[in-house]
């Protein structure tokens, strides 16, 4: 049965053969990867949103480096504590983007626990279901979550943003929210060779109204890199690329080799 609900009525769904169909007779196909696209027509602010092919393609590939395995360990081990006296729960990752830390944690956390993930973008969600068969995918609105009220234990949101009134509605009482943000250094090396004056990122985060912050973390390492494709990929799947025009590119590969910050701010808050 899909954890997700109708967008349209807000219904749970019944699967006929390759078909999610809820209570008011609305029809959802299930792609032939294995995921449902549950963003509706009218809610789409183009016509392919969220991030395209290029940088999806750039962050797996990044990804598949390890350059950011170390955060994907920290919130493995993170989420093994604060979920320890469960015996079932349900985990969102809200903008999963191409799935590669929902997979990470749905592999060392127990087979018992499910795993929910959406994104906004239909091509990071087809290759994140393309590549991990244990994970229910769809397309969706993280503005607009097409779940349950408070059907989520512990909601996973790393640098995506969402409605705080939709936090409140999704994860039951004493559910956790997670969240990683780019803590001060973070790629400074990256950012000073686009600004003048690099502005620093803020070292912590405020709780959204109706929750308590109960743990604050700070994960802080160097990446040592000599491939200059790591390098293209790592800025490629970054928000300022477009700021690295042919000139400054060229100038930073000629480094041949690099050292490149990383710092997160990993924080906890549970529900009121």
């Amino acid at each position: 049965m899909s954890p997700f609900t109708c967008p349209l009525c807000q219904t749970p769904f019944k699967q006929t053969n390759n078909t999610q169909i809820c209570a008011n007779n609305h029809h959802f196909d299930i792609a032939k990867e294995g995921y449902l696209n549950l963003l509706p027509v009218n809610a789409k602010n183009s016509k392919n949103p969220g991030d395209n092919k290029e940088m999806m393609q750039a962050r797996r590939a990044f990804l598949n480096s390890g350059g950011y395995l170390l955060l994907a360990e920290k919130l493995s081990d993170l989420l093994k504590v604060l979920l320890a006296d469960k015996e079932q729960a349900h985990l969102l990752d809200l903008g999963c983007g191409e799935g590669y830390y929902t997979a990470h944690l749905a592999g060392t956390l127990p087979e018992r626990f499910s795993f929910s993930a959406l994104d906004i973008s239909k091509v990071a969600i087809r290759y994140a279901a393309k590549r991990y068969n244990n994970i229910n995918f769809c397309v969706a609105s993280a503005y607009d979550v097409p779940l349950a009220d408070k059907s989520i234990d512990l909601l996973l949101r790393i640098y995506a943003p969402s409605l705080d009134s939709e936090l409140q509605r999704l994860i039951k009482s004493q559910g956790y929210l997670v969240t990683v943000t780019p803590a001060p250094r973070h790629l400074y090396q990256l950012r000073e060779k686009i600004y003048e004056q690099v502005n620093q990122h803020p070292e912590e985060n405020q709780a959204p109204p109706g929750f308590t912050k109960v743990e604050q973390l700070n994960l802080h390492y160097p990446l040592f890199i000599d491939n200059p494709q790591v390098v293209k990929d790592l800025i490629n799947m970054t928000p300022f690329a477009w700021k690295f025009n042919q000139q400054k590119m060229q100038e930073l590969l000629a480094e041949k080799s690099w050292k490149i910050e990383c710092d997160f701010n990993i924080e906890v808050y549970r529900k009121d």
